[in-house]
């Protein structure tokens, strides 16, 4: 989706899905079984420039929406030595080789960096990087955003043809791009932490959090802004659903971590309009998983680093200088500085929630928050809604 100034009374263009991009990402869709093939051919036709690649400790940003993962996935992304998907990535993720073949061919026209659909004062252009690995996963698990079925994946799940097609995937991209490693932001990939630590046990984890309270307002304001955006531009919702974002809009759906009757009640109270409880519920069964995943695992435990996004916003240089350590990315030191300099607090308002509201959010995520060194005194924080 692109983003751009908009006319009174308009259709937020920040929504609006090109013709080409709505066509062939609905073949894509629709047939993911023919693009599988085709990514496969497209292995065997460049195993000379793969064969001798190795995917060697892929970091993998994960977070619940707006807790903080595209601000970390760019700080990364950014580094010399890195590979990650871009938005013009879309729609033939499946076939990088050829697609970024064919890109490097066809003249680049100036472009104008512009705010994303989120409205959130991240500018993106074509060459930003983007949550696109999803692709991949829906087209081999197909019920993996059903809210009725367990989305966790761990040790002990195995899907050989996916993981042989991921695993040259990822070397694929790394030949076209010339680059050593691989960063890719996915929030669905929270539930699957042990499952990637099994494909690439030297793998590395960024895992974002942010302050209940404020995290609730904001993303009761992105689904606000999704729902609005999307019932003006019917292309945006079936975008959504190609590139496998579910967080917000017509078609939000809860992450099932196992229990499908904490799932069910989440889904029933944003049915029945009760945001608020909703969302409160919502964070509190994402990281309760994340917490209980953790602490089960010390080997992941290791591999894991949690950055809270206040701690990301009050002290950049400190926390981004640990997430590129714990990623094992050398950064000179004035790139280190430049990186913190953009970052900071935000002055956005304090979120709009009644008394019994925010007693409501307190009682519901306590336990949870607790676990990540939250507590209610944090609230005062501004953060970016």
């Amino acid at each position: 989706m692109s983003a751009a100034s908009k006319a009174p009374g308009a259709a937020d263009p920040g929504f609006s899905v090109p013709t080409w991009m709505h066509l062939l990402g609905g073949w894509m869709h629709r047939s993911p079984e023919t693009w599988i093939r085709l990514g496969n051919l497209e292995t065997r036709l460049v195993e000379d420039a793969i064969g001798e690649l190795r995917v060697d400790r892929p970091v993998y940003v994960a977070g619940l929406a707006r807790s903080g993962t595209t601000i970390l996935l760019e700080q990364l992304a950014a580094h010399p030595s890195v590979v990650s998907h871009r938005y013009v990535d879309f729609p033939p993720v499946l076939t990088p080789y050829w697609w970024n073949r064919w890109l490097a061919l066809v003249p680049k026209a100036k472009e104008r960096g512009q705010e994303r659909a989120h409205k959130d004062g991240i500018v993106v252009t074509s060459q930003s990087p983007e949550a696109f690995e999803e692709v991949l996963w829906m087209a081999f698990f197909p019920g993996t955003h059903d809210p009725s079925r367990s989305s966790v994946l761990g040790r002990g799940d195995s899907h050989p043809a996916f993981e042989r097609f991921y695993d040259e995937h990822l070397r694929k991209l790394l030949a076209v791009r010339k680059r050593q490693r691989y960063v890719a932001k996915g929030n669905y990939n929270l539930v699957r932490l042990g499952y990637l630590q099994r494909l690439y046990p030297d793998a590395r984890f960024i895992l974002a959090i942010r302050d209940p309270v404020w995290h609730i307002a904001s993303l009761i304001k992105q689904q606000q802004l999704f729902v609005a955006g999307e019932s003006a531009e019917p292309r945006a919702l079936e975008h959504m659903r190609r590139v496998g974002h579910y967080e917000f809009g017509l078609d939000r759906r809860p992450i099932n971590v196992g229990d499908a009757a904490s799932t069910t009640r989440i889904s029933a109270l944003w049915r029945a309009g009760h945001e608020v409880e909703g969302w409160a519920h919502y964070w509190a069964h994402i990281y309760r998983h994340v917490a209980d995943t953790l602490e089960a695992d010390p080997l992941l435990r290791e591999a894991c680093l949690v950055v809270r996004y206040e701690d990301l916003c009050a002290r950049p240089h400190e926390v981004l200088q640990q997430v590129f350590a714990h990623s094992q990315l050398s950064l000179e030191p004035a790139a280190l500085e430049q990186a913190a300099a953009g970052l900071h607090a935000p002055t956005y308002y304090r979120p709009r929630f009644s008394d019994d509201e925010l007693a409501m959010i307190e009682t519901i995520t306590r336990p949870v928050a607790a676990r990540f060194g939250y507590s209610p005194d944090m609230h005062t924080q501004p953060a970016r809604a």
